[in-house]
């Protein structure tokens, strides 16, 4: 079976994928939550763009994994769509949870849908950081009040480097095996970038009728379709 290295989106940490795990597991899969530098238990650790590709690097060869299916959840397709270049004959696939993806040059917040100052003038005014989620971010995202109170509650500041500083990637995505979740609730169309690349034959879309955090909203659901997409069904 497969390795799984999860790794969450802004302001979140290994603790996000905690109700997806068990599901892998049953599966008979590995499952490596992972928390990048600079957020959770990791706080307070500065980070940049390539701290957080190496962070990832890092741990697939810490662990020695073989078979891995690398999974990056919103922010952090950027610096796992890096990793999974890196990685050679260590990667299965890779599975990008409704996320940007990295171009070579471009950084998280070049991409931003309000455009670029909407999003780098607030972390400079946050002395670096972007501020967490607040509950009115995660209304209409098929979340309970539990779990919006989970999801806010955990969630730390994120340093802002990481997403302003650009993506080096060597390659073209298009030909890493890859699989692309679609959050139906988050927009039911995938971004211009991403539509392009699941052009590739060696690209398949799932959709999911939830919002922009299915490890908390769908955790089942979504270990379901990790296991489908590492197994080829």
């Amino acid at each position: 079976m497969s390795e799984f290295v999860l790794v969450a989106g802004a302001w979140l940490g290994s603790w996000a994928w905690d109700e997806v795990v068990p599901g892998l597991r049953a599966a008979g899969h590995g499952a490596h939550p992972l928390t990048l530098t600079g957020l959770a238990e990791k706080k307070g650790r500065a980070a940049g763009q390539q701290t957080h590709v190496q962070d990832i690097v890092d741990e697939v060869e810490r662990l020695d994994l073989r078979d891995v299916v690398l999974v990056g959840h919103s922010y952090s397709g950027i610096p796992v769509g890096q990793a999974a270049e890196r990685l050679g004959d260590r990667l299965t696939r890779v599975v990008f949870v409704d996320s940007s993806v990295p171009a070579d040059g471009e950084s998280f917040a070049s991409g931003w849908w309000e455009g670029r100052e909407k999003l780098e003038t607030p972390i400079r005014e946050n002395g670096g950081f972007w501020a967490p989620l607040t509950a009115a971010d995660c209304e209409g995202q098929d979340l309970t009040a539990d779990q919006t109170a989970r999801l806010v509650g955990g969630s730390t500041p994120h340093p802002g480097a990481t997403l302003t500083e650009p993506a080096m990637v060597t390659g073209s995505l298009g030909e890493l095996p890859a699989t692309y979740i679609k959050c139906l609730l988050d927009g039911d169309e995938p971004s211009e970038d991403v539509a392009e690349l699941l052009k590739s034959e060696h690209w398949q879309l799932v959709t999911m009728d939830t919002g922009h955090w299915p490890m908390f909203s769908r955790p089942v659901e979504l270990a379901g379709i990790l296991h489908r997409a590492a197994v080829g069904d």
